[in-house]
Protein backbone atom coordinates (compact mmCIF):
# COMPACT_ATOMS: atom_id res chain seq x y z
CA UNK A 1 0.00 0.00 0.00
CA UNK A 2 1.04 3.28 -1.20
CA UNK A 3 0.78 6.40 0.72
CA UNK A 4 -0.21 10.02 -0.83
CA UNK A 5 -0.86 13.27 1.01
CA UNK A 6 -3.87 15.45 0.28
CA UNK A 7 -3.45 19.00 0.88
CA UNK A 8 -7.20 19.50 0.39
CA UNK A 9 -7.86 23.23 -0.59
CA UNK A 10 -8.46 26.36 1.46
CA UNK A 11 -11.12 27.47 4.20
CA UNK A 12 -10.77 31.14 4.84
CA UNK A 13 -7.00 31.25 3.64
CA UNK A 14 -3.47 29.51 2.87
CA UNK A 15 -3.59 26.60 5.16
CA UNK A 16 -0.22 26.94 8.09
CA UNK A 17 2.11 24.61 7.33
CA UNK A 18 1.11 23.23 3.75
CA UNK A 19 4.35 23.77 2.42
CA UNK A 20 6.20 22.04 5.11
CA UNK A 21 4.24 18.91 4.74
CA UNK A 22 4.71 18.84 1.62
CA UNK A 23 8.24 18.80 1.57
CA UNK A 24 8.16 15.98 4.36
CA UNK A 25 5.81 13.96 2.43
CA UNK A 26 8.90 14.10 -0.46
CA UNK A 27 11.15 13.05 2.13
CA UNK A 28 9.52 10.19 3.63
CA UNK A 29 8.74 8.45 0.33
CA UNK A 30 5.32 9.75 0.00
CA UNK A 31 4.07 8.91 -3.64
CA UNK A 32 2.56 11.66 -4.78
CA UNK A 33 0.41 15.10 -2.94
CA UNK A 34 -3.16 16.46 -4.40
CA UNK A 35 -4.75 19.33 -4.20
CA UNK A 36 -8.67 20.13 -4.26
CA UNK A 37 -11.22 22.77 -5.26
CA UNK A 38 -14.63 23.69 -3.81
CA UNK A 39 -15.80 27.53 -4.48
CA UNK A 40 -12.46 29.19 -2.89
CA UNK A 41 -8.96 28.51 -3.72
CA UNK A 42 -8.09 26.58 -7.02
CA UNK A 43 -6.29 23.62 -7.31
CA UNK A 44 -3.87 24.57 -9.98
CA UNK A 45 -1.54 26.63 -8.35
CA UNK A 46 -1.01 25.54 -5.39
CA UNK A 47 -0.01 22.22 -7.01
CA UNK A 48 2.14 24.69 -9.41
CA UNK A 49 3.86 26.42 -6.04
CA UNK A 50 4.58 23.19 -4.34
CA UNK A 51 5.65 21.56 -7.93
CA UNK A 52 8.49 24.68 -7.61
CA UNK A 53 9.57 23.29 -4.35
CA UNK A 54 10.02 19.38 -4.98
CA UNK A 55 11.47 17.10 -7.26
CA UNK A 56 10.48 13.74 -7.00
CA UNK A 57 6.47 13.29 -5.64
CA UNK A 58 4.01 13.41 -8.06
CA UNK A 59 1.48 16.17 -8.55
CA UNK A 60 -2.38 15.73 -8.84
CA UNK A 61 -5.41 17.31 -8.35
CA UNK A 62 -8.18 15.49 -6.81
CA UNK A 63 -10.28 16.96 -7.99
CA UNK A 64 -10.02 19.49 -10.95
CA UNK A 65 -13.86 20.44 -11.28
CA UNK A 66 -14.67 20.57 -14.60
CA UNK A 67 -17.37 22.97 -15.18
CA UNK A 68 -14.85 25.46 -13.55
CA UNK A 69 -13.14 25.37 -17.34
CA UNK A 70 -13.96 24.14 -20.69
CA UNK A 71 -11.53 20.65 -22.08
CA UNK A 72 -8.93 23.26 -23.50
CA UNK A 73 -8.52 25.46 -20.84
CA UNK A 74 -8.31 22.05 -18.63
CA UNK A 75 -5.96 20.29 -21.12
CA UNK A 76 -3.72 23.63 -21.23
CA UNK A 77 -2.83 23.59 -17.65
CA UNK A 78 -2.24 19.86 -17.84
CA UNK A 79 0.37 20.19 -20.61
CA UNK A 80 1.92 23.13 -18.94
CA UNK A 81 2.64 22.14 -15.71
CA UNK A 82 3.73 18.49 -16.98
CA UNK A 83 6.22 20.33 -18.46
CA UNK A 84 7.06 22.26 -15.76
CA UNK A 85 7.44 19.37 -13.85
CA UNK A 86 8.92 17.37 -15.88
CA UNK A 87 6.26 14.99 -16.28
CA UNK A 88 4.93 14.35 -12.76
CA UNK A 89 1.50 15.73 -13.26
CA UNK A 90 -1.61 13.83 -12.97
CA UNK A 91 -5.26 15.59 -14.27
CA UNK A 92 -7.66 13.98 -11.45
CA UNK A 93 -11.20 15.60 -12.67
CA UNK A 94 -14.58 15.72 -11.16
CA UNK A 95 -18.69 16.27 -12.01
CA UNK A 96 -18.61 18.14 -8.18
CA UNK A 97 -22.60 18.33 -7.12
CA UNK A 98 -25.58 20.82 -8.85
CA UNK A 99 -25.12 22.67 -5.82
CA UNK A 100 -21.93 24.13 -6.58
CA UNK A 101 -21.54 23.26 -10.67
CA UNK A 102 -25.21 25.61 -11.26
CA UNK A 103 -25.03 27.44 -7.75
CA UNK A 104 -21.09 28.96 -8.41
CA UNK A 105 -19.87 28.26 -11.66
CA UNK A 106 -23.13 28.98 -13.59
CA UNK A 107 -23.06 25.87 -15.87
CA UNK A 108 -25.98 22.91 -16.43
CA UNK A 109 -25.78 20.12 -14.02
CA UNK A 110 -27.66 17.37 -15.57
CA UNK A 111 -26.59 14.12 -17.55
CA UNK A 112 -23.35 14.30 -15.36
CA UNK A 113 -21.81 10.66 -17.37
CA UNK A 114 -21.96 11.82 -20.90
CA UNK A 115 -20.94 15.43 -20.06
CA UNK A 116 -17.60 13.53 -18.10
CA UNK A 117 -17.55 11.45 -21.34
CA UNK A 118 -17.34 13.97 -23.77
CA UNK A 119 -14.46 16.63 -21.42
CA UNK A 120 -12.50 13.80 -21.24
CA UNK A 121 -12.50 12.91 -24.89
CA UNK A 122 -11.95 16.50 -25.82
CA UNK A 123 -8.91 16.42 -22.92
CA UNK A 124 -7.49 13.89 -24.49
CA UNK A 125 -7.65 14.87 -28.61
CA UNK A 126 -5.51 17.77 -27.51
CA UNK A 127 -2.85 16.35 -25.47
CA UNK A 128 -2.46 14.08 -28.68
CA UNK A 129 -2.33 16.93 -30.67
CA UNK A 130 -2.48 14.64 -34.44
CA UNK A 131 -4.69 17.27 -36.05
CA UNK A 132 -6.50 20.65 -34.88
CA UNK A 133 -9.26 19.85 -32.61
CA UNK A 134 -12.84 19.18 -33.78
CA UNK A 135 -15.42 17.68 -31.68
CA UNK A 136 -19.16 17.85 -32.07
CA UNK A 137 -20.96 16.88 -29.07
CA UNK A 138 -24.40 17.34 -27.16
CA UNK A 139 -22.11 19.66 -24.83
CA UNK A 140 -19.21 20.52 -25.67
CA UNK A 141 -18.69 21.16 -29.45
CA UNK A 142 -14.95 22.30 -31.57
CA UNK A 143 -15.27 24.74 -33.25
CA UNK A 144 -18.55 26.70 -31.65
CA UNK A 145 -21.46 26.22 -33.74
CA UNK A 146 -23.14 29.55 -34.11
CA UNK A 147 -21.81 32.46 -32.40
CA UNK A 148 -19.82 34.56 -34.70
CA UNK A 149 -19.61 31.48 -37.24
CA UNK A 150 -15.67 32.36 -37.61
CA UNK A 151 -14.47 29.92 -35.38
CA UNK A 152 -11.23 27.76 -36.65
CA UNK A 153 -10.30 24.67 -35.40
CA UNK A 154 -6.90 24.62 -33.77
CA UNK A 155 -4.04 22.29 -32.78
CA UNK A 156 -2.17 23.31 -29.61
CA UNK A 157 0.87 25.56 -29.82
CA UNK A 158 2.49 23.87 -27.38
CA UNK A 159 4.17 20.29 -27.37
CA UNK A 160 2.62 18.05 -24.52
CA UNK A 161 5.53 16.41 -23.00
CA UNK A 162 3.47 13.23 -22.33
CA UNK A 163 0.53 12.47 -24.76
CA UNK A 164 -0.32 9.70 -22.58
CA UNK A 165 -0.42 11.88 -19.37
CA UNK A 166 -2.48 10.51 -16.93
CA UNK A 167 -6.18 11.13 -16.40
CA UNK A 168 -7.78 9.83 -13.25
CA UNK A 169 -11.76 10.52 -12.03
CA UNK A 170 -13.62 10.88 -9.07
CA UNK A 171 -16.69 8.64 -8.48
CA UNK A 172 -19.12 7.42 -6.10
CA UNK A 173 -21.58 6.16 -7.83
CA UNK A 174 -21.33 2.57 -9.64
CA UNK A 175 -22.13 4.14 -13.21
CA UNK A 176 -19.36 6.70 -12.46
CA UNK A 177 -16.78 4.41 -11.17
CA UNK A 178 -17.52 2.19 -14.35
CA UNK A 179 -17.44 5.16 -16.51
CA UNK A 180 -13.78 5.66 -14.86
CA UNK A 181 -13.17 1.98 -15.67
CA UNK A 182 -13.70 2.80 -19.18
CA UNK A 183 -12.17 5.87 -20.20
CA UNK A 184 -9.55 7.14 -17.44
CA UNK A 185 -6.21 5.35 -15.64
CA UNK A 186 -7.45 5.54 -12.67
CA UNK A 187 -10.19 6.10 -9.83
CA UNK A 188 -10.30 8.74 -6.79
CA UNK A 189 -12.52 6.82 -4.32
CA UNK A 190 -13.84 9.46 -1.29
CA UNK A 191 -15.22 7.41 1.74
CA UNK A 192 -13.92 4.00 0.53
CA UNK A 193 -14.50 1.35 3.10
CA UNK A 194 -13.36 -2.38 2.77
CA UNK A 195 -16.81 -3.76 3.58
CA UNK A 196 -18.05 -2.10 0.04
CA UNK A 197 -15.06 -3.44 -1.86
CA UNK A 198 -17.00 -6.49 -4.07
CA UNK A 199 -19.34 -3.50 -4.94
CA UNK A 200 -16.91 -0.95 -6.29
CA UNK A 201 -14.96 -4.35 -8.19
CA UNK A 202 -18.47 -5.36 -9.93
CA UNK A 203 -18.75 -1.77 -11.12
CA UNK A 204 -14.83 -1.77 -12.29
CA UNK A 205 -15.01 -4.71 -13.96
CA UNK A 206 -18.05 -3.83 -15.85
CA UNK A 207 -16.29 -0.42 -17.10
CA UNK A 208 -13.26 -2.44 -18.09
CA UNK A 209 -15.37 -5.12 -20.21
CA UNK A 210 -16.37 -2.22 -22.34
CA UNK A 211 -15.57 -2.33 -25.83
CA UNK A 212 -12.84 0.34 -26.37
CA UNK A 213 -11.82 0.50 -22.59
CA UNK A 214 -8.15 1.73 -22.06
CA UNK A 215 -7.21 -0.74 -19.35
CA UNK A 216 -8.78 -4.64 -18.89
CA UNK A 217 -7.89 -4.45 -15.03
CA UNK A 218 -6.63 -3.70 -12.11
CA UNK A 219 -3.17 -4.11 -13.41
CA UNK A 220 -2.66 -1.10 -15.02
CA UNK A 221 -5.51 0.90 -13.38
CA UNK A 222 -4.39 3.31 -10.47
CA UNK A 223 -6.85 3.38 -7.16
CA UNK A 224 -6.00 6.27 -5.05
CA UNK A 225 -8.47 6.67 -2.22
CA UNK A 226 -8.83 10.14 0.56
CA UNK A 227 -8.52 8.74 4.12
CA UNK A 228 -8.41 9.92 7.41
CA UNK A 229 -5.66 8.36 9.68
CA UNK A 230 -5.44 9.43 13.01
CA UNK A 231 -2.89 7.64 15.14
CA UNK A 232 -4.02 8.33 19.10
CA UNK A 233 -4.05 6.22 22.26
CA UNK A 234 -7.85 7.38 22.88
CA UNK A 235 -9.42 5.97 19.77
CA UNK A 236 -12.90 8.07 20.39
CA UNK A 237 -10.70 10.95 20.24
CA UNK A 238 -8.97 9.57 17.23
CA UNK A 239 -12.44 9.76 15.82
CA UNK A 240 -13.67 13.13 16.83
CA UNK A 241 -11.29 14.35 14.40
CA UNK A 242 -13.18 12.64 11.87
CA UNK A 243 -16.56 12.97 13.03
CA UNK A 244 -17.03 16.61 11.80
CA UNK A 245 -16.33 15.97 8.21
CA UNK A 246 -18.62 12.83 7.85
CA UNK A 247 -21.20 15.06 9.52
CA UNK A 248 -20.75 17.91 7.01
CA UNK A 249 -20.74 15.48 4.69
CA UNK A 250 -23.43 13.09 5.09
CA UNK A 251 -25.57 15.50 6.37
CA UNK A 252 -25.12 19.26 4.37
CA UNK A 253 -22.62 18.50 1.19
CA UNK A 254 -25.48 18.59 -0.81
CA UNK A 255 -29.23 18.79 -1.09
CA UNK A 256 -31.35 16.28 1.08
CA UNK A 257 -32.79 14.40 -1.84
CA UNK A 258 -29.39 14.98 -3.98
CA UNK A 259 -26.23 13.93 -1.50
CA UNK A 260 -24.15 11.19 -3.29
CA UNK A 261 -21.63 11.34 0.13
CA UNK A 262 -25.11 10.34 1.82
CA UNK A 263 -25.24 7.14 -0.70
CA UNK A 264 -22.09 5.91 -0.02
CA UNK A 265 -22.70 5.37 3.62
CA UNK A 266 -25.84 4.22 3.17
CA UNK A 267 -24.96 1.72 0.90
CA UNK A 268 -22.62 0.64 3.57
CA UNK A 269 -25.45 0.03 5.89
CA UNK A 270 -25.94 3.06 7.31
CA UNK A 271 -29.04 4.78 6.36
CA UNK A 272 -31.13 5.22 9.74
CA UNK A 273 -27.69 7.42 11.01
CA UNK A 274 -27.31 8.96 7.80
CA UNK A 275 -31.05 9.89 8.16
CA UNK A 276 -30.55 11.41 11.77
CA UNK A 277 -27.65 13.05 11.14
CA UNK A 278 -28.91 14.32 7.62
CA UNK A 279 -32.10 15.83 9.53
CA UNK A 280 -29.97 17.28 12.39
CA UNK A 281 -27.52 19.43 9.90
CA UNK A 282 -29.89 20.88 7.88
CA UNK A 283 -31.46 21.51 10.86
CA UNK A 284 -28.76 23.83 11.80
CA UNK A 285 -27.76 21.35 15.18
CA UNK A 286 -24.07 20.70 13.92
CA UNK A 287 -23.45 19.67 17.13
CA UNK A 288 -26.11 17.17 17.20
CA UNK A 289 -24.79 15.80 13.70
CA UNK A 290 -21.06 15.30 15.02
CA UNK A 291 -22.51 13.42 17.65
CA UNK A 292 -24.79 11.15 15.96
CA UNK A 293 -21.65 9.62 13.91
CA UNK A 294 -20.54 6.35 15.55
CA UNK A 295 -17.20 5.43 15.86
CA UNK A 296 -18.36 2.16 14.14
CA UNK A 297 -19.20 4.27 10.76
CA UNK A 298 -15.67 6.65 11.15
CA UNK A 299 -13.98 2.99 11.56
CA UNK A 300 -15.52 1.87 7.96
CA UNK A 301 -13.64 4.93 6.15
CA UNK A 302 -10.79 5.64 8.44
CA UNK A 303 -7.63 4.46 10.57
CA UNK A 304 -7.82 5.79 14.21
CA UNK A 305 -6.62 4.79 17.31
CA UNK A 306 -3.18 3.23 18.36
CA UNK A 307 -0.57 2.46 15.93
CA UNK A 308 -0.84 -1.36 16.74
CA UNK A 309 -4.84 -1.28 16.08
CA UNK A 310 -4.31 0.74 12.32
CA UNK A 311 -1.38 -1.53 11.74
CA UNK A 312 -3.94 -4.68 12.11
CA UNK A 313 -6.78 -2.81 10.34
CA UNK A 314 -4.77 -1.55 7.21
CA UNK A 315 -4.35 -5.68 6.41
CA UNK A 316 -8.28 -4.93 5.40
CA UNK A 317 -7.13 -2.57 2.87
CA UNK A 318 -4.47 -4.62 1.29
CA UNK A 319 -6.87 -7.04 -0.05
CA UNK A 320 -8.58 -4.04 -1.72
CA UNK A 321 -8.99 -2.90 -5.17
CA UNK A 322 -6.76 0.47 -3.51
CA UNK A 323 -3.65 1.14 -3.98
CA UNK A 324 -2.84 4.25 -2.33
CA UNK A 325 -4.06 5.99 0.58
CA UNK A 326 -4.06 9.60 0.61
CA UNK A 327 -4.14 10.87 4.01
CA UNK A 328 -3.96 14.52 5.41
CA UNK A 329 -2.01 16.18 7.85
CA UNK A 330 0.73 18.92 9.64
CA UNK A 331 4.53 17.23 8.59
CA UNK A 332 4.83 15.29 11.70
CA UNK A 333 1.15 13.48 11.67
CA UNK A 334 2.46 12.35 8.08
CA UNK A 335 5.75 11.55 9.69
CA UNK A 336 3.83 9.59 12.11
CA UNK A 337 1.43 8.13 9.84
CA UNK A 338 4.38 7.13 7.62
CA UNK A 339 5.69 4.79 10.69
CA UNK A 340 1.84 3.48 11.57
CA UNK A 341 2.21 2.19 8.19
CA UNK A 342 5.68 0.17 8.72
Amino acid sequence: MKLGCHVGYWSSGPPAGAQEAVLAAERLGYEAIWSAEAYGSDCLTPLAWYGAATSRILLGTNILQMSARTPAATAMAALTLDHLSGGRFVLGLGASGPQVVEGWYGQPYPKPLARTREYIAIVREILARERPVEFDGEFYQLPLQGGAGLGKALKSTVHPLRTDLPIHLAAEGPKNVALAAEIADGWLPLFFSPKTDGFYRAALAEGFARPGARHTGLDDFAVSASMNVIVDDDVEKAADAVRPQLALYIGGMGAKDVNFHNQVFVRMGWEAECATIQEHYLAGRKADAIAAVPLEMVEDVALVGPKDKIRAELAAWDETVVDTILVHGDAQALRTIADAFG
